[in-house]
């Protein structure tokens, strides 16, 4: 088993690591080495439009490669890290351009994790690291779900399962106020009513602010559709992610009620339907409250337009319900 002395050489080396945080685990390099990060676009299949998010141990590294550190930047760090919240901000020339898509800004955050902070502490530098998984598939909650996408290929330090399970939300800070660029399953109380939202959620042209962007992510291979009950969905085959009784007789998975539970529990329970090669997967949408925002968003990329259709998934649907 990878120990943590050995994945920081590994980091300062130039290798690769994955390693776990409160969200999702991550695929980490050097964040201050171009030819490490390429390694993690390469391997991940990953375009170079969409930035990682840069992984410190202290405010005082974060401030190290922010070239402005506003106010609200040290209020929120103060009230919010460690935690899964991303500030973005202008960067340093240290930081290279393949972390930031060629941006001027930089997404930092502090994860909520003793692994992550220890390991970002023994290689003594910042960590870049998108999601350990390969681009626009599910994210990993587990070491097992690393392994599974990429088999030899990079070293997994072990940390157990993700007590979040969803990727962090990621604020922009831009002449003193800030932007939601994607949202969390943190709760920002005073902080939602001062974030301003994107005005658009069509990707942007070009370099993304954030990652998560891309109109089609965190998919299974399995075509994904939502629904908004059991009479949507046939009986037969297939499996149904629903919150409240279903009845039907087909693969039936029950997810928790509340939030953070339910999102704790996504990404490990598609990944597991994946594996099982059905024909389909149907999910009860969530409420469409503040609560479920970032759930429903990872729902909304994850059955994009781009997946097959109701009709062609489920041909003699009329004669299964």
């Amino acid at each position: 088993m990878l120990s943590i002395k050995e994945a920081a050489e590994r980091i300062r080396a130039g290798g690769l690591v994955a390693f776990p945080t409160e969200t999702v685990y991550g695929l980490g390099a050097n964040a201050l080495d171009a030819a490490a990060v390429a390694r993690v676009f390469e391997l991940k299949s990953r375009p170079e439009t969409s930035p990682l998010i840069v992984h410190v141990a202290s405010i005082d590294m974060a401030r190290e490669i922010a070239a402005e550190w506003p106010p609200l930047a040290e209020e929120l760090a103060q009230k919010w890290w460690p935690g899964p919240l991303t500030l973005v901000l202008p960067k340093k020339p240290a930081i290279p351009e393949i972390v930031t898509a060629a941006l001027p800004t930089v997404g930092i955050r502090m994860p909520n994790h003793p692994l992550a902070l220890e390991l970002i502490e023994q290689a003594g530098v910042p960590i870049a690291a998108p999601s350990a998984n390969r681009f626009g598939q599910l994210s990993p909650t587990t070491a097992q779900h690393v392994r599974a996408a990429f088999g030899d290929a990079v070293e997994v330090l072990d940390g157990g399962p993700c007590r979040v399970g969803i990727e962090s939300t990621v604020v922009a800070i831009e002449n003193g106020a800030l932007k939601l660029l994607r949202p969390g399953m943190l709760s920002l109380g005073e902080l939602e009513s001062a974030a301003v939202p994107s005005e658009s959620t069509a990707p942007p042209l070009g370099s993304h602010p954030s990652p998560g962007m891309h109109p089609r992510h965190y998919s299974p291979r399995t075509p994904l559709l939502l629904v908004d009950g059991p009479k949507s969905v046939p009986g037969r085959t297939g499996a149904y992610v629903w919150r409240k009784k279903s009845g039907l007789v087909c693969r039936s998975v029950h997810m928790p009620a509340a939030p953070a539970e339910y999102a704790a529990k996504l990404y490990s329970v598609l990944h597991e339907l994946d594996r099982e090669n059905l024909p389909w997967i149907a999910v009860e949408l969530p409420p469409d409250t503040p609560a479920w925002t970032a759930i429903r968003d990872r729902l909304n990329r994850a059955a994009s337009p781009e997946q097959a259709s109701p009709e062609q998934i489920w041909p003699s649907q009329s004669s299964e319900r």
